[in-house]
């Protein structure tokens, strides 16, 4: 992730829950399939979070599954912090380890249940890197481990990406004139690509065929098990 958008989520870190409110309705959905994906753990499961923000998909498993633990991995010190209090508000820090940093700095032996990457991979923006990222998550996870990853994704060029993209833009409020600039945004800053090349990243980064098992205007979400030879 550049630092540029670390920088970002640095400084929107205390309104951040506040500024995309309107979008909670999707979360919520998108949690409440994720934690059926996830129904297969043990009680004592150990979660992965990678990029967790301000704990909103770690918060709704905790409060689900009381035997789950959770290592939280986010770049932007001020998010975690959020998600800090958040966690001591609900008595779930015990269960909980924050990392700030990049997944390649937490220390190696833990082999993960799960993992999640939530809106993450898709500030990276290079198709190589993108597969090194779901790599290493690949690598953190026991054998058949199961990842649930969502990211913006879109056929962009296609005629049904463009209506897609318009509906997207209204629900997001985005104006007629910035709607060029969203566009652009979306193919440098934020990789949107279709969800077929999505499919494709994450078997090439350790994992076997992936399912998409949620779609809500661009958000696309998949789940897949750790391949036997990732790691």
């Amino acid at each position: 992730m550049p630092q540029d958008t670390i920088a970002m989520f640095d400084e929107h870190a205390a309104t951040y829950d506040q500024t995309w409110s309107a979008m909670a309705p999707l979360r919520d959905a998108l949690q409440l399939v994720l934690d059926s994906v996830f129904a297969p753990l043990p009680d004592d499961a150990h979660v992965l979070c990678v990029g967790a923000g301000t704990g909103a998909e770690i918060l709704a498993l905790a409060e689900h599954h009381p035997g789950w633990r959770f290592t939280a991995v986010e770049p932007s010190g001020p998010m975690l912090d959020v998600f800090r209090g958040k966690a001591r508000t609900l008595g779930i820090v015990s269960r909980c380890l924050f990392h700030q940093g990049f997944l390649d700095s937490l220390a190696e032996g833990q082999a993960f249940d799960a993992a999640t990457a939530i809106l993450v991979s898709q500030f990276v923006t290079d198709s190589a890197q993108r597969r090194v990222f779901f790599r290493d998550i690949a690598h953190r996870l026991r054998p058949g481990g199961l990842l649930a990853s969502a990211d913006l994704a879109c056929d962009m060029g296609s005629e049904a990406g463009k209506r897609l993209l318009e509906v997207w833009f209204d629900m997001m409020s985005v104006s007629a004139q910035a709607r060029e600039r969203a566009k652009a945004i979306y193919g440098s800053q934020v990789a949107v690509m279709p969800p077929e090349a999505m499919d494709d990243i994450l078997q090439e980064g350790g994992f076997d065929r992936p399912v998409r098992f949620f779609q809500s205007g661009l958000i696309h979400a998949w789940f897949a098990r750790q391949a036997l030879d990732a790691r």
